[in-house]
């Protein structure tokens, strides 16, 4: 918390304003990627059968060509934008250390 507040406390010199340049866009990224997996996630359906599992499992066409769906292509691009947050929150980690700006 006390790397984000830094950002708000103005200092001279070039390197600050990339090192807080950087800082916000990372942010801003993580915010992004961040809201647009929560929003993939509650777009899918859920996995469980509920109410029809009593009445046995019948094979439908989405049943046998579930790779080639639209919720297939939904939890691909779920996994894509949960990759992306872990590399920017990995990223962002690296641009707080302190030697890397001294």
């Amino acid at each position: 918390m006390l790397n984000l507040t830094s950002l708000l406390i103005p200092t001279s010199g070039n390197l600050y304003y990339v090192h807080r340049v950087l800082s916000i866009s990372m942010i801003v990224l993580m915010a992004i990627a961040a809201l647009v997996a929560i929003i993939l996630v509650l777009l899918q359906p859920s996995n469980s059968t509920g109410i029809d599992a009593l009445g046995g499992s019948s094979e439908t066409f989405f049943g046998k060509h579930k790779g080639k769906s639209i919720e297939a292509k939904m939890k691909k691009w779920t996994w894509i934008c949960l990759a992306v947050l872990v590399v920017f929150s990995i990223v962002f980690y690296i641009l707080q250390i302190d030697a890397l700006w001294s």
